[in-house]
Formats: C-alpha cells, structure tokens, sequence
C-alpha cells in the first residue's frame, strides 16, 4: 500500500550496525528509503548494514561516531543532509545493557547505561529535530525496551530497566513539545529478541526461560521489529505521536 511507502525519504538508524538497528535499516530500505548507518567502527557491521541497502537499489552512508556526543552526531546529520538529501525519518537504536545487582552496582556502571540509553537519545532526538523541525516535517522514532514498562523476571538490571522508562517518558515528552510543528515522536519496545548476544552459548538457559515465559512461546527476531518502524516512519501512522508501540509477543500482559 502508498501508504507504507517510503519512496524519497531519507533515513537515519544509529546503531545500524547489527542487530534490531540493523534489521531496521535494511527494511526501511525495503521500503524505499535511502539509509543512513550510525554507530561505532569498531567492526564491519555497518558496512554489511550498507552492502544490504544498496542491494535493494537504495543509497547508503557509513556514519561512525557516538550517540553521547552532540558534535559527532550534528557531523553525520550535516553528511546525510549533503549526501542524501532531507532528512525524513530517524530511527534512534544504539543503546547498551547489563545485569548487576543493585547494591553492588559501581555507580559508573549505572551512569554508563544512563549516558548512552537516555542522554544518547536525547542528544540524538534533539540534533534530528534542529534539521526537521524548520520543515516541518518528520518521524523520530527511539527503541526503548518492554522493561521500560515491566520488571523482567529474575534478571537483575534496575540501571537498564530505568533507563529504558526514562527514553519513554521523554520520548512523550517531546513528542508533545514538538507535535504543533510537524514533528512525531514515537517509541517501539521490543520484547525478547534474537539477537547476536542472545545467540551466545553462555545465555542458552537464561534464552529457554525468555521463552517459556513470553505468552507466545518463543522470542522475536530482529526483523519482526521491521514492521513497526515502517508504521510509525511512514504516512500510515500520519496522526501516530507520542506512542510507546510494545512488540513483545504478550509479555507484559502476565
């Protein structure tokens, strides 16, 4: 349908590099968008990220840099801008996890998961929105997690769960401040998925529980997250702001 299409819009995914932040990017692609890849050169994930945009007949850019930077983050959308066009739709995936017990956790490690799940996005929503809102125009869309809204059972992570909460409520937050000049902002929370660090062999136990206790009986893989994005990118979720979309399989109704 057009109105899932996302013929001539320009997208950035930041945490492109594997992953649900790779999944979306190549199914933003998929349906029509040309895509921007954010996030640390540390590997050749982004690269394979771009490879598999440019395979669907798209343009892609390799952007490296830091959520938790403001100057990294208005370089690449001073790039995608010159190189891509206007920018259309932002995907804000990089974030990072951990399980520690609260009174033990070193409070660098909870300021770590903070600086890069919470300020990253806002650093991240704020340098999208200084291009999109002169136009009037534009879908920012922040992955929070399900444990935004639920506590998981038995992993101890009250630094990643709170976080999570707080890309939520902010990501509300300016989609309210933003919603009179064009601009959405909407959230998808993912479930259990299957991603590279679920696929270890050291998780197998905890990945048997993730699924037996999630009401569909099994875990999401990262392109079920793909779906989502398209909805809330494009012209189909045209009235869609301020929006916390849970896809998790039934979790949080137990």
């Amino acid at each position: 349908m057009d109105l899932f299409k996302l013929d001539s819009g320009v997208a950035l995914v930041t945490g492109a590099g594997s992953g649900i932040g790779q999944a979306i990017a190549i199914g933003l692609a998929e349906a029509g968008a040309d895509v921007a890849c954010f996030g640390h050169a540390s590997n050749g994930g982004l690269e394979q990220t771009a490879e598999k945009v440019r395979a669907l007949g798209r343009k892609a850019l390799v952007l490296t840099g830091s959520v938790t930077s403001g100057a990294d983050l208005a370089m690449a959308i001073g790039r995608v801008e010159a190189e891509l066009g206007a920018l259309t739709v932002a995907v804000n995936n990089a974030g990072i996890a951990g399980s520690e017990a609260a009174e033990t956790m070193p409070l660098e490690k909870w300021r770590k998961v903070h600086e890069v799940n919470v300020a990253g996005v806002f650093l991240s929503c704020q340098a999208e929105a200084r291009v999109m809102l002169p136009r009037r125009a534009g879908s920012i869309i922040n992955i929070a997690s399900m444990s935004g809204t639920i506590v998981n059972r038995g992993l101890t992570q009250a630094h990643y769960n709170s976080s999570k909460a707080a890309v939520i409520h902010m990501s509300k937050s300016l989609a309210m401040e933003w919603a009179d000049r064009g601009l959405r902002v909407n959230v998808i929370s993912p479930g259990y998925t299957l991603t590279p660090m679920n696929k270890r062999p050291e998780v197998a136990e905890e990945v048997k529980v993730f699924k037996r206790d999630t009401p569909m009986g099994r875990m999401a893989a990262p392109e079920e997250m793909v779906g989502p994005a398209v909805f809330l990118a494009s012209r189909a979720s045209s009235f869609v702001t301020g929006l916390d979309l849970i896809v998790d399989g039934g979790y949080v109704c137990w």
